[in-house]
């Protein structure tokens, strides 16, 4: 991808426009996952050390107008702690506040701007809008990887005003993408999980096409095998998606792309944590149970595809993992990536409950690189162009 990186940049006593997500998860003021603030720190760190005098762009919610409750100042103690360096606040993105923070900046100082979605302009793209933000900095940053997939003014419009550049946060996702998807070493293996592929049909569609394996688990492989004439009792299955699925069926047999599915389940007769349960082969699901989770001998079929693949790009759990014991099956999946991982397999995985599965498994660390990104992970996986992206490999126009 044709993108200049922050490394490159010149940003000495340069006002830098930084574009984060710092879309957190948050109750009661108090924010309840610190991840995506943690790995903001590396391009902070780039920023504050080489003197640039950096401000802080970012959305927070789906306010309409200026809300309150979607203010982005109650951050400002996490973002201190995670960053070790203080950070200061302006009430506005644009205008007087802005501009009076912009006034007040020295080198190696950080400010966060006020919610920028507190401007309706912001998600119109509008060209105005984005002028007015350019008009505070010298350089503009993209680190918000997970924010690409929408044409907003200070993901996309800022990239055509101002010289641009990805962040490290940026340029690390971008950089695991292109090995996991567009440029990997093969074989090639896709793990998709999840409840149904209806919201996945695109993500799958573009796998098949290029990858050699693909795997499925979670209630989608239900639909699956509907459609192979195998019985699934009373699992998860989208019945009205057979024909669907008998499509990726033939565009993956067509590609090359084999597609693996559950050999053995984990059924259940009523769900529940810690429910009475039994393993079963695929083929001898009982009509009036349900299955949870994928079982051992799935596992060991994974692993032995496994042990041949160069590359894994993983979505989605394989089962009911946030109720014990039904998480075995995703666990066990994700150490056997992160086993492998340990001699040379490049894993990249990412979007939905993917990042909560993966360390409630202990492995998140394990993996080449896990994407903190939803939306934009999962369009990626489509094939579809991300504006954000896109906008940094274009020529910044003159304001």
């Amino acid at each position: 991808m044709n993108f200049t990186a922050l490394r490159n940049m010149d940003v000495q006593g340069k006002i830098v426009l930084l574009r984060a997500d710092l879309n957190v998860p948050a109750e009661n003021g108090t924010i309840t996952d610190t991840t995506r603030i943690d790995r903001l720190k590396p391009t902070i760190d780039f920023l504050t050390q080489h003197g640039a005098k950096t401000l802080i762009l970012s959305h927070f919610g789906r306010p309409k107008g200026v809300t309150p409750e979607f203010s982005l100042r109650f951050m400002l103690p996490a973002l201190t702690k995670s960053w070790g360096v203080p950070v200061g606040f302006a009430n506005d993105c644009i205008g007087g506040e802005a501009e009076s923070a912009k006034a007040s900046l020295q080198n190696g100082q950080v400010i966060l701007l006020e919610n920028v979605r507190f401007h309706p302009d912001e998600e119109k793209n509008d060209l105005g809008f984005a002028r007015q933000l350019a008009s505070l900095g010298d350089i503009f940053c993209n680190d918000a990887f997970s924010a690409a997939h929408r044409a907003h003014a200070s993901t996309e419009g800022l990239a055509h005003i101002l010289p641009s550049c990805a962040g490290f946060l940026m340029e690390a996702e971008l950089n695991a993408l292109t090995a996991a998807l567009e440029n990997p070493s093969r074989p090639v293996m896709a793990i998709v999980g999840g409840s149904k592929i209806s919201t996945k049909i695109s993500v799958l569609e573009n796998l098949v096409k290029k990858v050699d394996y693909l795997f499925l688990g979670g209630g989608m492989a239900n639909t699956f095998l509907f459609a192979d004439g195998i019985e699934v009792g009373k699992s998860l299955c989208e019945r009205d998606m057979v024909d669907e699925a008998r499509r990726i069926q033939a565009a993956a047999k067509q590609a090359g792309c084999e597609i693996l599915l559950p050999v053995d389940r984990v059924i259940v007769d009523k769900f529940g944590a810690n429910a009475p349960h039994e393993i079963v082969p695929t083929s001898t699901m009982p009509a009036d149970r349900e299955a949870v989770d994928v079982g051992p001998e799935t596992v060991l079929m994974l692993r032995q595809t496994l042990s041949g693949c160069r590359t894994v790009l993983w979505n989605g759990p394989l089962g009911v993992f946030e109720v014990k014991p039904f998480d075995t099956g995703t666990n066990a999946a994700a150490q056997a990536v992160a086993e492998a991982t340990a001699t040379g397999l490049v894993s990249v995985a990412g979007g939905g409950d993917t990042v909560s599965a993966l360390e409630h498994a202990g492995c998140a660390d394990k993996f080449t690189y896990v994407s903190s990104a939803g939306g934009a992970f999962l369009e990626w996986m489509e094939g579809k162009p991300l504006p954000g992206v896109q906008a940094l490999s274009k020529p910044a126009k003159a304001a």
